[in-house]
């Protein structure tokens, strides 16, 4: 029997610049950003006034107007990505039978889940309005319960699983849908990655951090600025980017258009810090070798690199020395690029973002830019696409993310021929 293969055969997007797979990619490739003047943000006097919001979206487009008091923001985005995956990938749950629904299983990936309705919660219950508290707080503030929103609507039977590791999560989602597929335990799973952590508490804790920039609250697009001298935070993000992750001949037998494979993944913990990151940049970068060794190729083979790229002068400049650690002198002559410059940071969805648009790209052969790198940082003096994309052939490329608690993830996407 041939070895099994994962490929992605369905993408979903729900994002900052764009709703909808085609519409996210079309701001992507454009350069056009999705980052604006947050109204709660103002109203709570936060010193952060930007983020990266998806607006408009009507979450009742996507779920039963009376649920939606009951549940957090993250649930109709995470729908609505998960709905276009599945029709993008030719799967229409309602035509399944038993069987084929408990073929299907659902990972998805997330950093702070429910927080934002935890925090609604609890300001009903100290403002003594406890009697509007929602009769679900408990089981839609529990994380788990994230995936199986996606599995009640759509009636997939299969397993039903959260991965929660930081910023890496959705990635490391990818990577375990991979794991699952390979090893013959099922055949394809609705996976990605979906957070909705824009609300004023979670805002005013990550700013206490010092790590959200407020210098460019009256320039929302120009806030996010990876690897650019004059960075000085990042932009908090919001967005679902869902794929369906299928085995190849099952992909190829029923004649669906496959728009990559997970070709490899990696993952590793420094085990340094709760935030900071070691400045060796030794483990992010065996994190990318693991991913390469997993699939088989060489670091030559990489033809462009989607990069974390938060825009804190700590992050871009450690995940730069972890390219020229795993690269060597070709880190200079690989294009690069970080979509953060448009999205912000979604958080534990944004490794699933930068596979959607790295795809995408591949279809396309265009690579994505980064926006507002106006002040090349010494430290940082790699091919970033500044500003404007470029046309490029990618047959093998690599997604990198790196999380609070030392964690590192990455995966090897590659073409698929025929």
């Amino acid at each position: 029997m041939p070895a099994r293969r994962a490929v992605i055969t369905g993408i979903g997007a729900v994002s900052p610049n764009g709703t909808g797979r085609e519409p996210f990619w079309a701001a992507t490739r454009a350069g056009a950003s999705g980052i604006r003047r947050i109204a709660a943000f103002a109203e709570a006097a936060l010193p952060v006034e930007i983020g990266g919001q998806v607006e408009p979206f009507h979450p009742a487009d996507y779920m039963e107007e009376r649920d939606l008091p009951h549940v957090s923001r993250v649930v109709p985005l995470l729908l609505a990505a998960s709905a276009e995956a599945l029709q993008d990938a030719g799967v229409d749950p309602a035509a399944l039978d038993l069987e084929q629904r408990r073929g299907i299983g659902v990972l998805v990936g997330s950093g702070g889940g429910a927080l934002e309705f935890v925090e609604r919660q609890f300001s009903l219950y100290y403002s003594g309005q406890d009697r509007r508290c929602s009769v679900y707080t408990i089981p839609s503030a529990t994380l788990g319960t994230l995936a199986s929103e996606v599995s009640m609507r759509f009636g997939l039977r299969g397993f039903s699983h959260m991965i929660s590791t930081g910023c890496t999560s959705s990635t490391d989602a990818l990577g375990y849908a991979r794991q699952h597929i390979l090893g013959g335990g099922i055949d394809q799973v609705v996976c990605g990655g979906a957070d909705a952590p824009l609300s004023p508490l979670i805002a005013r804790a990550f700013h206490m951090m010092k790590i959200l920039t407020t210098s460019w609250n009256r320039e929302p697009h120009r806030g996010s600025r990876p690897f650019s001298r004059d960075r000085d935070g990042f932009v908090l993000g919001e967005g679902a980017w869902m794929f369906v992750v299928e085995e190849l001949e099952h992909a190829r037998a029923r004649g669906a258009h496959i728009y990559g494979e997970l070709a490899g993944y990696g993952s590793t913990c420094e085990a340094f810090h709760r935030v900071r990151l070691d400045e060796s940049a030794e483990e992010p970068a065996r994190a990318m070798q693991v991913a390469l060794a997993d699939a088989g190729l060489p670091p030559d083979a990489i033809d462009y690199v989607n990069l974390h790229g938060t825009s804190t002068v700590l992050n871009d400049r450690i995940e730069t020395r972890a390219m020229k650690r795993t690269f060597g002198a070709r880190a200079y002559r690989i294009p690069m690029s970080a979509l953060k410059s448009l999205i912000g940071h979604p958080q534990g969805a944004c490794g699933s973002a930068g596979v959607a648009a790295t795809l995408l790209a591949m279809r396309d052969g265009r690579f994505p830019p980064t926006a507002n790198l106006e002040a090349p940082d010494p430290e940082c003096d790699l091919d970033y696409i500044p500003e404007t994309g470029r046309a490029g052939t990618i047959r093998h490329a690599l997604c990198n993310c790196i999380a609070f608690g030392s964690k590192n993830s990455a995966l090897v996407l590659s073409a698929v021929e025929g």
